[in-house]
């Protein structure tokens, strides 16, 4: 069967992550089951998938179904992973992996509403029961929220001409409607690089997901959770979740830890991290395009 999603820079977080029979791993954003299916056919080890969506956990379970008790499952925010972890029975886990982009099943499902592209409501939930959806931003926001929300989250500089027009414009009937009213009042010159409402409804996501407050959650949870030697894998694909990711390893490894009067750490650096990656310029997955993967190993 081929399956919803393509998993980006797999090779290379599967020899980040070097998976060992007898060893447990975390898919901290299960999705289609890509990257933990990888892993189970690595070694004989087991993979506890978290997601906060139903839909992906039910494709990951089809998917995963072959390997039995090996792969487990849990629906939440990876944000409560020593909350999932406990009630898991796993205290420590030798891997921890998070690839923090959209998947392809929330993407190309018109109702989920996280595609300008296509005709769906103004939803972006990856928990469909979550109380707060994006067309509660875009119908009921002040022009001052929504403006804070675009620039801050999307790092969009036409972003109090945006609010403008959702509030002068509303109500929206679908994403189509939306995109076309930001698309009216975002200058252009020439064809544009990107879809002018692609930072926008990046940042009615975030907003909407709590997505950079999730991350700064799960990163130092991670770290404990890690044995000595266990490694972790984060794959982020735009600059505001990267730089957490960035400066969180950065700290954690010692490179900006405070310093004594000797120039060394105060604290002992709990992590070794190498160099980020990024996909080749040949890589056939168009969303690849800004991936970037951060990795560390727990040291003892």
């Amino acid at each position: 069967m081929t399956w919803p999603h393509q998993s980006v820079l797999l090779a290379e977080t599967l020899a980040a992550l070097a998976p060992k029979s007898g060893e447990r791993f975390v898919d901290c954003t299960a999705g289609a089951g890509g990257h933990a299916e990888a892993l189970l056919d690595a070694a004989d080890c087991a993979v506890l998938l978290i997601d906060r969506d139903p839909n992906a956990l039910a494709i990951a379970r089809e998917r995963l179904a072959r390997f039995g008790d090996r792969a487990k499952f849990s629906q939440g925010s990876f944000g409560d992973l020593k909350m999932i972890l406990d009630e898991a029975g796993w205290s420590t886990v030798d891997g921890i992996l998070a690839d923090l982009g959209v998947s392809s099943i929330q993407l190309d499902t018109p109702g989920r509403g996280f595609s300008f592209r296509l005709d769906g409501a103004v939803d972006m939930r990856m928990d469909p029961s979550a109380e707060l959806s994006a067309s509660d931003l875009v119908e009921t926001w002040t022009e001052e929220d929504l403006t804070h929300v675009i620039a801050t989250y999307g790092e969009e500089r036409h972003a109090r001409r945006i609010a403008r027009a959702i509030v002068q414009k509303r109500p929206f009937k679908n994403t189509l409607e939306l995109a076309a009213a930001i698309a009216a009042v975002v200058p252009t010159h020439g064809p544009p690089r990107i879809h002018p409402a692609t930072r926008t409804f990046q940042a009615l996501r975030i907003q909407v997901n709590d997505e950079l407050g999730q991350l700064n959650k799960l990163l130092p949870a991670a770290v404990e959770a890690l044995l000595p030697g266990g490694r972790i894998a984060i794959l982020s694909f735009h600059s505001l979740e990267d730089r957490i990711v960035k400066q969180f390893l950065a700290l954690e490894s010692g490179r900006t830890a405070p310093r004594n009067a000797y120039g060394h750490p105060v604290t002992a650096p709990r992590l070794s991290a190498p160099p980020s990656q990024i996909p080749s310029a040949t890589d056939p997955n168009p969303r690849a395009r800004s991936a970037r993967l951060r990795t560390g190993v727990r040291l003892p």
